[in-house]
């Protein structure tokens, strides 16, 4: 399983142009010299072209930055963030009862990822499989570091355990956009990221000491 250091590249959202198939069907149907035959499944097809397009085109863009809301996320239930000095806030919404998260080593979760106004811009449950990940050595931004292995009075997370952490610029991506491709990017600067972690397991491919 790869591991990924969290820094998502989102294909950009394209607006559907329909093509011109349905008006060449009405302007061929007008003409009284050659009158096509239109049965019912060539009807509801054009019924489900018209009202495909519809819904695409009723789709919001923020200006800001190319944003897609996954639907089939996990919503964990909200709790009370407790905040730490280094400005990260974390909350247990079930502790776990396997091994602390080890330093320098690999593990698998799953995560949704949200900007601070709930929109979800990244989810491991929309790929269908967990996240190998390595902890401690900087591969993933510092609030998740922080907010898995735990340090500066952030316990570690247990295997089996879910965890919401709200995870301040500073500790994210900074200043600057990220998730950047094509001059189009998915998470704006300065934005604040709430993730819902579940540690899932122990990498089973880690080197015995």
């Amino acid at each position: 399983m790869a591991v990924s250091s969290l820094s998502f590249t989102l294909p950009k959202l394209q607006t559907f142009t329909p093509k011109s198939t349905i008006a060449a069907t009405f302007k061929a149907s007008s003409s009284h010299e050659s009158t096509p035959f239109i049965n019912k499944k060539q009807i509801f097809q054009m019924g489900v072209g018209i009202l495909a397009a519809s819904i695409v085109a009723s789709a919001p863009l923020n200006a800001d930055a190319t944003r897609i809301e996954y639907y089939a996320t996990t919503a964990e239930p909200t709790c009370e963030f407790n905040f730490v000095r280094s400005g990260l806030g974390y909350c247990d919404i079930a502790v776990g009862s396997g091994e602390e998260a080890p330093y320098n080593k690999l593990v698998n979760i799953h995560y949704t990822a949200r900007f601070a106004d709930g929109i979800v811009f990244d989810s491991s449950y929309k790929r269908g499989r967990a996240l190998t990940m390595r902890l401690g050595m900087g591969k993933v931004i510092k609030g998740l570091d922080q907010g898995i292995l735990g340090g500066e009075g952030v316990p570690p997370m247990l295997v089996g355990g879910k965890r919401k952490l709200q995870i301040p610029p500073h500790l994210a991506y900074g200043p600057e956009p990220a998730g950047c491709f094509s001059g189009d990017c998915n998470i704006p600067g300065n934005a604040t990221l709430v993730y819902d972690i579940k540690f899932v397991e122990l990498y089973s491919g880690n080197r015995k000491m």
